[in-house]
């Protein structure tokens, strides 16, 4: 497969910019869209190589569809990784799907290998809530599994919504369905708390926060199912959750904090995808609904999430991962009001990690650190595979 995807790689090059220019080309040319081509060919290839280290460097080797956490590997590490990392691996294997033709293709059988090792995470018997949904370790026979964590299980549920977006596939739909009855269940139905509502963060005893990532990706969620279903108790539920999380974690700057906790203390830390998914699902609540005081909110939050990251020069503090969740919602938010602010941005970010932060001996991305991370070539595999897509076909991203 690796022959027929380097040939894949060359086709979708050829289409990429409409002539079989030498792939190492960097400057020159332009697509219809008006962006320079030859950049939209180089995410291409950039995204095929850090997905090829990825595999070459952390997925396991017995055919179970899993990774290891991080390379080189501690001596303390578990055999696999967390869900988490995991889940984001799978996203950006989804997301190569969605690469011009051929190559797209290619990655279809590398998508079915991941997603097998995605339900050696289902907690089929349900946790504390009674509901199934994805532990944050692998169960047996690969793993004993862990406490679920409600922020993991959306990101796989958004990502079902994806695949179902882009193929059709029902079984994706109804299990993304599945997860947002998990999700339902970790509501906060106490009147006694401070701030009562909100999902909290995981099912664990030894944390009570509720936070904007796992209200927030809730909310999406909700809101694609309404879009895809019709269905009136996803629209309120969603306008619930974006309520919530406004009146409680929104900042006076018009950025959103991580949580707050039992006793009323807010973690008042604003990282990046913490703007990105309430953007994101502000912009499909336009969609669903024609208001447009939610498409003006989700502008508001995307220039001012701009303004705070880049412009005054905190995006190289923030994790890859969460900027790629940030930069892609963006993406969406883009795919609706045209421009090409945010892409540019992103383009620029994606460039400065090929330069400065990837190893080029192993081809893996570790921000100067001894290890590089599964979440961040994961990140950076998706933001290369985005960034190639046609502008349109963002619509489906999260």
């Amino acid at each position: 497969m690796k022959f027929t995807r380097v040939a894949a790689t060359v086709a979708a090059l050829a289409c990429v910019v409409g002539t079989a220019a030498p792939a190492d080309a960097e400057q020159g040319g332009a697509d219809q869209g008006g962006a320079p081509a030859v950049s939209q060919r180089t995410q291409v290839r950039r995204a095929v190589a850090s997905y090829d280290a990825m595999q070459e460097h952390m997925a396991a080797s017995d055919g179970s569809g899993l990774y290891r956490e991080r390379y080189p590997s501690g001596a303390d590490d578990r055999t696999y990784s967390f869900e988490w990392p995991h889940s984001q691996a799978h996203v950006a294997t989804l997301d190569l799907t969605g690469l011009p033709g051929a190559l797209g293709r290619s990655f279809e059988d590398d998508l079915t290998d991941v997603a097998r090792g995605q339900e050696h995470f289902w907690n089929a018997d349900g946790g504390t809530t009674g509901l199934p949904g994805y532990d944050s370790y692998p169960r047996a026979p690969y793993g004993g599994g862990g406490d679920m964590f409600y922020d993991d299980n959306e990101w796989v549920a958004l990502a079902k919504v994806q695949q179902y977006l882009a193929t059709g596939d029902e079984a994706a739909l109804g299990r993304a369905e599945e997860i947002f009855e998990l999700v339902v269940s970790g509501w906060d139905t106490d009147p006694s708390h401070p701030a009562p509502g909100g999902v909290f963060w995981t099912q664990a005893t030894w944390s009570t926060d509720r936070n904007t990532v796992s209200t927030m990706p809730g909310a999406q969620l909700a809101t694609r199912l309404y879009l895809i279903t019709g269905e009136r108790d996803y629209l309120d539920w969603a306008k619930r959750m974006v309520g919530w999380t406004d009146e409680h974690l929104l900042a006076p700057n018009g950025l959103y904090w991580d949580n707050i906790k039992l006793d009323g203390t807010i973690d008042r830390t604003q990282w990046s995808y913490n703007q990105g998914v309430p953007l994101g699902t502000y912009t499909l609540l336009f969609e669903a609904t024609g208001d447009q005081r939610y498409l003006k909110k989700a502008k508001a939050i995307a220039a001012a999430s701009y303004r705070y990251y880049v412009t005054e020069g905190r995006l190289a503090d923030q994790p890859m991962f969460f900027n790629s969740i940030w930069f892609k919602n963006l993406l969406l938010l883009e795919s609706v009001t045209g421009g090409t602010k945010y892409r540019d941005a992103m383009a620029d970010y994606a460039d400065h990690q090929w330069r400065t932060e990837r190893a080029p001996a192993t081809g893996l991305f570790n921000a100067g650190d001894e290890h590089t991370e599964l979440l961040e070539q994961a990140a950076m595999v998706q933001i290369y595979a985005t960034l190639a897509w046609p502008r349109k076909q963002a619509s489906i991203l999260y």
